[in-house]
């Protein structure tokens, strides 16, 4: 195999992107040979551009095909599941574009089944690439800092207008999209979260539902967290704040590192604070400190990393950028906060899937849409995965 053929399931947004980015020839290793999806429009677009790759207008049709190695998920995130096992099912590889589902009952059972085939299981965090998260896991990992002691990310500039929420009637609502701005915008925050701090312990969460917009699900949210060592962290995310920040810190035993505004800053005290504290014969002094900015490789390879990762895996046994089985992670985050804020409540990980299931599902029931872009009921959950 010389290129892996790719199947693109969905030409949304994110499948568009994928396509064009392909077709111009910045994932060599990689052929789009055939796209599905049920929007007549998208399909018509797609022949435009792809002029002697087959079209379909059911995925299902497309995959037993025998017209490609590999599938790319891109439709609304009850589906993502649904698809993955589909393509597990006919030894096809596939990558899953975030978040890996919108209950982790379901993400767990396709990671099991990812586990009984043969195929490269990818995710799409390409967020990973980022070379200021690189840099920063690679520190935080290296231990020269110590144990973390408190995380916080304030991620506001997500900011959207009701105009974006009212462009498709499966936005923001629970039975299309199962989540408003920790499922839509924030998936590759979380999983940058617990990727380089690692996962909680406990989470208690205040979310706010329609607060700035008029819309059913969350668009304000602020959480706190516990991790095994004592460590505390918050996280707080809207579509509602103008200008916005993104701002994410790491306070460490041994100092403190800073992403904002495409840097990463760092303080190093000269001797770990929990040394300095039991020895020093000063009431009100403090370490000695060393500040600079690290410097990084400069490189963020984003979408198109991913997607050549994934190729190499394919054909040649190279690692991927983010694992499939790695999506219930930051999506674990994202069911604790939501849990906890229906039961108002502090939630322990790991959570209880029944009762989250349970809990989304009213919100279902009572959600102004019943059924997902691609037609899987999402009201009845027997019938997303």
């Amino acid at each position: 195999m010389k290129k892996v053929r790719l199947g693109v399931i969905g030409v949304g947004n994110m499948g568009t992107a994928h396509i064009t980015n392909i077709i111009s020839g910045k994932c060599p290793e990689i052929e789009v040979t055939a796209v599905a999806d049920v929007n007549p429009e998208r399909l018509e677009w797609a022949k435009s551009v792809l002029p002697s790759v087959a079209i379909f207008e059911n995925a299902e049709k497309m995959l037993d095909s025998g017209l490609i190695d590999a599938a790319l998920v891109s439709v609304p995130h009850y589906d993502h599941p649904t698809y993955a096992h589909a393509c597990f099912e006919r030894g096809i590889h596939v990558m899953v574009e975030k978040p890996a589902g919108v209950f982790t009952k379901s993400v767990r059972e396709m990671n099991e089944a990812a586990k009984k085939s043969d195929v490269v299981f990818g995710m799409m965090f390409n967020q990973r690439t980022d070379y200021i998260y690189r840099k920063m896991r690679e520190i935080v990992k290296s231990g020269e800092l110590g144990e973390i002691k408190r995380t916080n990310w304030i991620i506001t500039d997500w900011y959207r207008t009701q105009n974006y929420y009212n462009s498709g009637g499966w936005r923001a609502t629970w039975a299309g999209e199962g989540g408003g701005v920790l499922l839509n915008q924030c998936p590759h925050n979380l999983d940058l979260w617990q990727w380089i701090c690692g996962m909680p312990k406990t989470i208690t969460a205040k979310m706010y539902f329609g607060k700035w917009h008029d819309i059913e699900v969350e668009d304000d949210v602020t959480c706190f967290v516990e991790y095994e060592n004592k460590a505390t962290g918050v996280f707080v995310t809207t579509t509602g704040d103008t200008p916005g920040t993104n701002r994410f810190e790491i306070t460490l035993d041994g100092g403190k590192l800073v992403a904002e505004n495409g840097k990463l800053l760092l303080w190093k005290n000269e001797v770990f604070e929990s040394e300095f504290t039991q020895t020093s014969s000063e009431s009100f002094g403090k370490p000695k400190v060393e500040y600079r900015e690290i410097e990084t490789d400069g490189e963020s390879l984003q979408h198109v990393g991913v997607l050549n990762a994934f190729a190499g895996a394919i054909l040649r046994g190279e690692p991927l950028v983010a694992d499939g089985s790695e999506g219930i992670s930051g999506l674990t985050i994202a069911n604790a906060i939501h849990l906890s804020a229906w039961t108002n409540s502090t939630v322990t990980l790991p959570i209880d899937e029944e009762l989250f299931y349970s809990e989304l599902k009213k919100h279902i029931d009572n959600s102004k849409v019943k059924k997902v872009v691609s037609g899987s009921i999402a009201s009845d959950m027997s019938n997303s995965f």
